[in-house]
């Protein structure tokens, strides 16, 4: 073990200089990717279809080949799982990442090639470990397991030619001998499709190892971390875990989540790492931890595009180049990928803090916001003024989702927010006063509907119930992995199915 550890330092400190000139050459390295893509693709049936052979710019490639989304390119993923080949990309798809799905569908299954599992996700992954250990070389991370948090569906076989599960059991299913060495639980606990019965399960493998680093979504992550201090006894995770110090996270915002770790793990020496990885690709690593933006990934087999909000519902809208972006802009994301994935609209949006180098923050979903009154609230707003109530209030808020009110002959419209407090505050209004507040000061939309109670009408809250939350997931057949809370709808499904359990729990 000590030589293993000692060849993945050596490997880790090679990355770091690699990641250093994509860096200072950024642009390069983006339009090298571009090349390579449609070089590699160019004999597929798409690259056919799009004479990816005589395209020399990117302005040709997108005057060529129009936006997609998974609709536009479900017949050509649906061939792929029922074995045709060279459809979207060269090399053979045997593997689907499943996710959740569109407005027509389920589910969505997103085609993961061998140059995507390699080159992309599990890159991504030794990156996370070489960013850390740059930063803090006498880490100890080496010294133990890192206790990974998957999905919780089984690898499914969708005919004699593919397979199909969430990103990290494909992941799981895909990684090399060696890595077994650093992980846990193992591969048949970690794919357990039963919720309950695997937190159990990882619960009794994990408490007497040695655990120096969690992965996982934040608000799952906590349901494991409370069911082992439970059947333990124990305090803290430090109790059980004396050596942990990282915790890498993704999918969601951490910050509604971290007063809760610094209660779970009450050490000063542990360290908290942001990610944004999704079925379709690995994006960005948080690569200071003294900063709450993310190193934007350039040699990961990914060209990116980035498209105005402005644009998004246009019907040729435009995009911008990496060279072109500005800071403290939204943008909806756009990739073309290793996995066959091109002129991808993935649905997130993003905005840059930094150009030298590009870092970014994710500021919400395309179709997760509020805007039926024309105050354009999204996810990056919710945030910030949730955090900003929380502090001054003194409370800790669990989970939350928020969703219109519209209007009547006899009433203005308004928004409704859902939540799920730790720790309640002693006065309902002056939290509700002072997330409105902090709304109005974050975007100017909203501000300009919430004077004078002219378009909106002041912020309604319902505090559900504990677990509530929880219920719902359940119910609907979502919990574990990646499934999370959606914060922001533009319409009320989500809140009447809430309300509903919520009234019906004792």
């Amino acid at each position: 073990m000590p030589l293993l550890s000692s060849i993945i330092s050596w490997m880790s400190a090679k990355r770091v200089s690699e990641i250093e000139l994509f860096k200072k050459y950024p642009n390069e390295v983006q339009y090298e990717t571009f090349a390579k893509l449609l070089s590699f693709a160019k004999n597929t049936e798409w690259g056919s279809n799009y004479e990816f052979s005589s395209i020399k710019t990117i302005s040709e490639f997108k005057n060529r080949v129009p936006l997609q989304d998974y609709d536009s390119l479900k017949a050509y993923i649906e061939r792929t799982r029922l074995g045709e080949q060279n459809i979207l990309w060269p090399t053979e798809i045997k593997w689907f990442a499943k996710s959740s799905g569109t407005t027509s569908d389920k589910s969505k299954f997103i085609p993961v090639s061998k140059e995507s599992i390699e080159d992309c996700h599990f890159k991504g992954g030794k990156d996370i470990l070489a960013l850390y250990t740059s930063q803090y070389p006498e880490t100890g991370i080496y010294k133990g397991k890192g206790l990974t948090l998957g999905g919780s569906h089984q690898i499914n076989n969708y005919s004699n030619e593919s397979y199909y599960g969430d990103l990290s059991a494909v992941i799981i299913e895909n990684l090399p001998f060696w890595a077994e060495f650093f992980r846990t639980p193992r591969p048949e606990i970690a794919l357990m499709d039963v919720w309950d019965e695997k937190i159990q399960k990882i619960a009794e493998e994990t408490i007497n190892q040695n655990i120096t680093q969690i992965a996982g979504v934040p608000s799952w992550t906590l349901v494991l971390a409370k069911h082992i201090l439970e059947i333990t006894g124990k305090k803290n995770l430090l109790e059980i875990w004396p050596d942990l110090e990282l915790f890498v996270h993704g999918g969601v915002s951490f910050n509604p989540y971290r007063e809760q770790f610094n209660k779970l793990i009450p050490s000063n020496k542990m360290n908290y790492l942001e990610t944004y990885n999704a079925s379709e690709g690995f994006f960005a690593i948080q690569n200071n931890l003294q900063h709450d933006d993310m190193l934007l990934m350039l040699d990961y087999g990914i060209f990116y595009e980035f498209m105005p909000i402005s644009e998004v519902d246009k019907e040729h809208p435009t995009t911008l180049d990496l060279s072109e972006v500005e800071i403290d802009k939204n943008y909806a994301l756009v990739i073309s990928t290793n996995g066959g994935l091109w002129r991808y609209v993935i649905g997130d949006t993003i905005k840059f803090t930094h150009l030298q180098p590009y870092k970014i923050k994710i500021t919400g979903r395309i179709k997760h916001f509020i805007n039926a009154f024309g105050e354009e609230l999204i996810i990056d707003n919710a945030e910030k003024a949730i955090k900003i109530a929380s502090e001054k209030c003194n409370v800790e808020v669990v989970e939350y989702t928020a969703g219109p009110i519209y209007m009547t002959d006899t009433s203005r419209g308004g928004h409704q927010w859902l939540v799920e407090f730790q720790k309640q505050p002693n006065n309902i209004e002056y939290f509700i006063n002072i997330l409105d507040t902090a709304l109005k000061s974050l975007n100017s939309d909203y501000e300009a509907k919430r004077y004078k109670n002219l378009s909106l009408d002041t912020p309604k809250i319902e505090v559900l119930k504990s677990g509530t939350f929880y219920k719902w997931l359940k119910e609907k057949g979502k919990l574990g992995g990646q499934h999370k809370i959606p914060r922001l709808a533009n319409h009320r499904d989500y809140i009447e199915e809430i309300l509903k359990i919520n009234n019906q729990t004792k």
